[in-house]
């Protein structure tokens, strides 16, 4: 340890945060949480600890150390998980076991589940994570399950659970809850696993004040009892309070700003990409980062209504989807847009921007270098070279170039965004083209529909079995009027009703083919 680190180290709170250690190249190499910073960071300099021979060859690389104070140990959970994603740090990542990191899994059921999963999926689910300390996260559930009972239940019992009996599960297998209530306990879990705790208090004092004056002070007593229970988590376990959050904390929002000389912080990002298969199944992403942490619940994707291999016409597409005059109120206006691209999607996005009369800082993330793009301003002088020695800057007359080095946290931020809109853009078009390949002649007949599809394939065995049926066979298993509409749509492929009779049976398949539906 060197002096300087020593003496810096003295300065160590003992309060909940996140530090940062960092190699000779101020590289960052691990990210960890600690319920008492002092405590946690000190035990790595402790020369007599036993220590593994990964934490070994981290204390050896260690150059400098930094931190960030929190209000409690969850939320120095939390921001854990969003920091190991956007630095990927060497000795969090390549020498940690993938099954070490693990996620909370809300399900979209009427009575939504709550599991553990090891890997998130576009499901409709909801989930918070990933979390590198799984009993870390267990614990802080088991807590706010007091509060907020939540259903765990892989298969639904026939009766009351032990849970049920301790209070900790609502029991909709008793019918002790209805569906609306228990989804209404449930986002006000999601607003304190997302942070917006002062938001989830003002909820439960007006419900309070409300079951008051109706006279339901069971209920009005109910609602009391969480209110106290959460105040008192305030010192113990509270899941960020993301609307406290200082900004200021985070070294990327506020070197982004800087640099594009934003007036403050960007709160809300959004990014988008396009993705398709030579010009099929062309879709776009939209992905949210909220105070620098993804934030899937407001993730949008589009089914491209343009076809072709067009990525300028389909950013211009998606938009004016995005800024239609609907969503323009439904949904939040973003501080700053990043687009998977250079100049030309940059080019069409700010031109429908600019007919809509909509001015929002927008900058291009473009793949070669992970350069910089964006529009100059008329009133910018043109600089070429460095910039605060962090930064290679080009300009000419419409256009600015930002090189940054790979060690930028500005960089790590970005890529970090650009990655997550490339994941679910890759996601949904995977998913449309999975859909399309496996899409059936019978899809496209009209009053066709998946149980009758269904009723065809087991009754003629394949899509070549009900070609092969006659029309007396097909309104005897369809009716008459979804039978000619299947000659309508299969035309001469229907034999005629003169022909011999097919037996409804299915037939016996001459090849592998006949049991697949035919694309």
């Amino acid at each position: 340890m060197t002096d300087a680190l020593r003496d810096k180290l003295k300065t160590l709170p003992a309060e909940p945060g996140v530090y940062f250690h960092r190699d000779a190249d101020k590289k960052i190499i691990y990210v960890g949480k600690a319920a008492v910073l002092k405590n946690r960071v000190m035990s790595y300099f402790q020369v007599s600890r036993h220590r593994d021979p990964k934490t070994k060859l981290l204390v050896a690389a260690i150059a400098d150390t930094e931190w960030i104070t929190v209000g409690s140990e969850v939320e120095a959970l939390f921001l854990e998980s969003e920091f190991i994603k956007r630095y990927k740090p060497k000795y969090n990542i390549d020498l940690k076991d993938d099954k070490n990191f693990v996620y909370i899994k809300i399900s979209s059921d009427d009575f939504p589940v709550f599991t553990y999963v090891r890997r998130p999926m576009d499901d409709k689910s909801h989930y918070y994570g990933p979390f590198t300390s799984s009993d870390a996260v267990r614990r802080a559930m088991r807590m706010l399950r007091k509060v907020f009972p939540y259903v765990t239940h892989a298969n639904w019992p026939t009766r009351g659970c032990l849970q049920y009996h301790l209070g900790l599960c609502p029991g909709p297998e008793e019918h002790a809850i209805t569906a609306i209530d228990y989804r209404k306990t449930v986002r006000r879990l999601e607003l304190f696993l997302k942070g917006e705790q002062t938001k989830l208090m003002t909820d439960l004092e007006r419900d309070m004040q409300k079951a008051s004056k109706r006279q339901d002070y069971e209920e009005a007593a109910r609602l009391r009892n969480q209110l106290t229970d959460l105040r008192a988590f305030g010192k113990q376990m509270v899941f960020g309070d993301r609307e406290a959050f200082d900004l200021t904390r985070d070294q990327a929002l506020v070197g982004l700003a800087d640099r594009l000389q934003l007036p403050e912080p960007p709160r809300r990002i959004e990014c988008y990409d396009i993705s398709h298969l030579g010009g099929t199944d062309n879709v776009a992403s939209m992905v949210v980062f909220t105070d620098g942490a993804a934030n899937r619940d407001e993730y949008k994707r589009f089914k491209m209504r343009l076809g072709g291999n067009d990525d300028f016409a389909h950013m211009r597409e998606v938009m004016q989807r995005r800024f239609s005059p609907k969503n323009l109120e439904d949904w939040p206006k973003p501080d700053l847009l990043l687009i998977d691209g250079g100049k030309g999607q940059v080019a069409a996005v700010l031109g429908v921007l600019d007919e809509l009369g909509i001015n929002i800082p927008t900058v291009g993330v473009a793949k070669r270098q992970d350069e910089l793009i964006r529009r100059r301003s008329a009133d910018t002088p043109i600089e070429r070279g460095r910039f605060d020695n962090e930064a290679w800057v080009s300009a000419n007359v419409d256009w600015e170039t930002i090189l940054l080095p790979g060690s930028s946290h500005i960089l790590q931020l970005i890529q970090r965004i650009r990655d997550e809109a490339h994941r679910f853009a890759i996601t949904y078009q995977t998913i449309l083209r999975g859909k399309r390949q496996t899409k059936s002649l019978l899809d496209d007949v009209p009053g066709i529909g998946p149980a009758t599809r269904k009723r065809l394939i087991k009754q003629f065995g394949s899509m070549r079995g009900v070609k092969a049926a006659t029309d007396a066979d097909l309104a005897a298993a369809v009716g008459e009027t979804r039978a000619a509409a299947l000659r309508e749509a299969l035309g001469k492929d229907i034999l005629p009703s003169t022909e011999p009779a097919v037996s409804p049976v299915a037939p016996e398949p001459t090849s592998a083919d006949d049991m697949v539906v035919e694309p």
